[in-house]
């Protein structure tokens, strides 16, 4: 495949427009005014969004919630390392350099350190349904992959003419010969209509201590009412659920229904990894208006739909269009118009000192990377849009051994990318 390196200041002090403006329906929610493109401004302390909350009684609950000021730290360069993927959604490195790749319509592609295709895998894939937001989802390995080889996939399955469901299957991996053997489905959630291809959200992230897997669930909901699915108890949508490596319930897991649940209360979470210190974090995708960036605690609820910082796609207002509740949690930061965010990562390595206290966000609609700086107290200090100049959909970010950025963009023609620091001056 083609390789390609673009050197730029993609975090420079362009206004980029990057998304059309929209006229929602008058009359409820926010919904009278004229939605204005997300331009980005990066004015040194001050928010990169200027548009207006889609919820008209939005607020942040606490100082620092949401629109912190931009500050920049360093401009980046971006290596198109593959490209001409087919709607790729995750991406891990394997112990030999390569990489695995994810991509919807169910398929594996398996890539050498240089870009160029080795593998592409079908076979022995159980029956993916791929429409919409729909498909073959995340991957990760193992914590003894290196001896054990065995990897673990999230997706959409078929169920029957009707119906599909979020599992969560194991499997062992021969990358050289491109094959997988001893395919196991470990979880299967709560069978929904395939008329319901938004909003499923999937992540997987491995705990470190215990190699036990944490799984990210979407709610699946559609319509006006929202219904109330991911406050349901007895139902897997719109929880994070946590398993051992052989699909049993965790131990340790708190009485929130089902034995599996470890939080309740999510909407479409699109990414979850843990941070240095062991604390597992997600963002979700809130309607229109509520992006959330939030800390995933054992037991919590997290409000959705109860309590929104947006409103619903028609423009009304989703339930009593409160953004607080007794006894549910805040997000740790949200977007109110959103960014759509993707995949997450906290920054660990060398090559980027200037971001070492910083979690990086993808954006679907919002185009870019969101760097977010926290503090001693989880609050997100500033936030510096990256790769804005590229116009593309960010589906996944990782970080790897060598300290550089791996990301995926979006759709037909997805790439994968890395980025390096530029050898322009740095500002600390």
């Amino acid at each position: 495949m083609k390789r390609l390196m673009m050197i730029g200041a993609v975090a420079g002090l362009a206004m980029v427009p990057l998304l059309r403006a929209q006229t929602a329906p008058a009359g409820r929610g926010n919904a009278g005014a004229t939605r204005r493109s997300f331009e980005k401004f990066t004015v040194e302390g001050q928010p990169i969004d200027r548009r207006p909350p889609e919820l008209d009684t939005d607020h942040p609950v606490f100082p620092g919630q949401t629109h912190a000021p931009y500050h920049k730290t360093t401009d980046v360069a971006v290596t198109t390392i593959a490209s001409g993927l087919d709607n790729p959604w995750a991406v891990v490195l394997l112990p030999s350099g390569r990489f695995l790749i994810t991509e919807k319509p169910g398929r594996l592609r398996i890539l050498n350190r240089d870009g160029s295709a080795l593998h592409t895998i079908t076979a022995n894939l159980p029956p993916v349904y791929f429409r919409g937001q729909a498909g073959l989802l995340d991957v990760a390995l193992d914590r003894n992959f290196a001896s054990n080889h065995r990897i673990f996939f999230v997706y959409m399955r078929i169920i029957d003419a009707d119906n599909c469901v979020q599992a969560v299957d194991s499997a062992t991996l021969d990358e050289d010969a491109g094959t997988l053997s001893n395919v196991h489905t470990l979880f299967q959630g709560t069978p929904f209509t395939n008329r319901a291809v938004s909003q499923t959200g999937s992540r997987i992230a491995i705990d470190p201590k215990d190699g036990n897997l944490f799984v990210a669930l979407g709610d699946r909901s559609t319509g006006d009412p929202i219904p109330m699915q991911a406050q349901q108890p007895d139902k897997y949508l719109g929880k994070v659920i946590h398993i051992t490596p052989e699909g049993k319930p965790a131990p340790g897991n708190p009485a929130l229904g089902l034995p599996e649940v470890w939080s309740m209360g999510h909407r479409t979470p699109q990414g979850l990894t843990f941070a240095p210190d062991g604390r597992l974090w997600a963002v979700e995708h809130g309607p229109r208006g509520g992006d959330e960036l939030n800390l995933i605690e054992k037991g919590k609820n997290y409000g959705w739909p109860v309590i929104v910082h947006g409103i619903n796609y028609p423009g009304t207002k989703i339930g009593d269009a409160i953004v607080e509740k007794p006894g549910l949690e805040q997000p740790r930061y949200f977007w109110d118009p959103v960014i759509a965010p993707s995949g997450l990562v906290f920054y660990r390595g060398d090559l980027f000192p200037q971001w070492k206290t910083s979690v990086l966000v993808g954006g679907l609609a919002g185009q870019a990377i969101f760097r977010l700086e926290l503090d001693n107290d989880d609050k997100v200090v500033n936030e510096e849009p990256l790769l804005t100049d590229l116009n593309q959909r960010i589906r996944d970010v990782r970080v790897f051994q060598d300290g550089a950025v791996y990301v995926l963009t979006d759709g037909a023609g997805g790439k994968l990318l890395k980025l390096t620091p530029s050898n322009s001056q740095t500002r600390q």
